[in-house]
């Protein structure tokens, strides 16, 4: 007895994606020139590298810097300029778009839903993952279809299946539950003209409305880790001095917004959420918002565009300094956690198979009403602890 071959379905369409390697090939939104090579039979190599290193050929900063806009109302930084959110974005993933999930992406939608360009034109990375997914959902039922019709075929060669009967039986089951008739109305037939008008692509462009919003996290390391922002207060217009913005952030963490000029705790949210994200930016990670997948923040090894998050991050303030030993209600209320809590961040990200990595910031005492320090001072005393959190599956993890 010979079984007929599987009849196989056409591929799915392959859409050309952007060059993403190249296109955020670099990691930051700095200019990097790479040094001369040392030779060591040649000691005027070590010449050129000096005079490369002093006297670079191009500046790694922009010039002007780029500005960002800071609103009370949403307390985020708002880029307005399109040559600044490409950079930002295309060079470590900076910010999401207003409009949009991630990529600010919006213009080409809406650019492709009025037919100002073609359906497969500058396919964006979230419609090339959506149509991926349905051409495999699509994939899927076909092959199911056709291996239903391969096993009832050879059921009916062996004579354990009478087609015929089942096919009596499911179309009579499917008239008894038939609905009843009802009118279709049809369009009216149109006219070649009015066809060739419809299919004409309209001249009016779409105005792109859209602006990247960066965090107060993601605003302070590219103000001050990076030097690349220059803030402005969005009300008055005026620039936002260095030293100001990290008072003024702080400010903005709590809800209602505090007077900037009021004295802050070493606990406070900002501080310890901006020296984790510090701490990873400055390993090489791509930091993202977590709350989607109920943590604080989400590890990228290279980008949302390479890869899904392998790692989600919960910050935890931790009080062992000997100023901390009577505070009670800081240990109690903000150290100690109930198990329920851990147990559910757990089982969600290790459903999306993300590993939970608990940060843990040691805070220092607070300073002095006359102590001075500098940022780079202030955020040395803190330390970052990370341990690697996995849930263990009996199922998966019995041998």
């Amino acid at each position: 007895m010979t079984i007929p071959p599987l009849q196989s379905t056409a591929p799915p369409t392959r859409y050309k994606k952007p060059n993403y390697h190249l296109l955020h090939a670099l990691p930051l939104p700095l200019s990097v020139t790479p040094l001369p090579p040392l030779i060591p039979h040649n000691p005027l190599s070590l010449v050129h590298i000096i005079i490369a290193y002093l006297f670079p050929p191009n500046s790694s900063h922009p010039s002007p810097l780029h500005k960002g806009f800071f609103h009370t109302s949403t307390r985020s930084v708002h880029i307005t300029d399109q040559e600044t959110i490409k950079a930002f974005w295309n060079h470590g993933f900076f910010g999401k778009g207003n409009l949009s999930r991630s990529e600010p992406t919006w213009v080409t939608r809406r650019r492709r839903a009025l037919g100002v360009i073609g359906r497969d034109e500058a396919l964006t990375a979230e419609e090339v993952t959506e149509r991926r997914r349905g051409e495999r959902k699509e994939f899927k039922k076909e092959r199911a279809r056709l291996e239903k019709e391969k096993r009832d075929k050879q059921l009916a060669e062996e004579g354990k299946l009478n087609l015929e009967g089942s096919e009596d039986q499911e179309g009579a089951a499917s008239g008894s539950s038939s609905s009843p008739a009802r009118a279709v109305h049809f369009a009216p037939l149109e006219s070649p003209s009015s066809r060739r008008r419809s299919l004409e692509r309209p001249v009016a462009d779409v105005e792109d409305i859209e602006h990247l919003q960066l965090t107060l996290e993601e605003a302070f390391f590219l103000s001050f880790g990076l030097g690349v922002l220059e803030l402005i207060d969005a009300d008055t217009n005026k620039k936002i001095p260095q030293k100001d913005v990290l008072p003024l952030f702080r400010a903005h963490t709590y809800f209602p917004a505090q007077n900037p000029q009021s004295s802050f705790e070493p606990d406070d949210p900002f501080m310890l959420s901006y020296v984790v994200y510090h701490h990873f930016r400055s390993l090489g990670w791509v930091v993202k918002p977590g709350v989607k997948f109920a943590v604080d923040y989400l590890l990228y090894n290279r980008g949302p565009v390479f890869s899904h998050a392998e790692f989600g991050v919960q910050i935890l303030p931790a009080y062992s300094h000997p100023h901390w030993a009577n505070d009670k209600s800081r240990k109690e209320g903000q150290e100690l956690r109930p198990w329920h809590w851990l147990h559910s961040i757990n089982r969600v990200s290790s459903q999306v198979k993300k590993t939970v990595i608990l940060v843990f910031v040691e805070v220092p005492p607070p300073l002095d009403d006359d102590e001075e320090i500098d940022l780079v001072d202030l955020l040395a005393r803190y330390r970052v602890r990370e341990v690697a959190l996995r849930r263990w599956v009996v199922s998966r993890n019995r041998d």
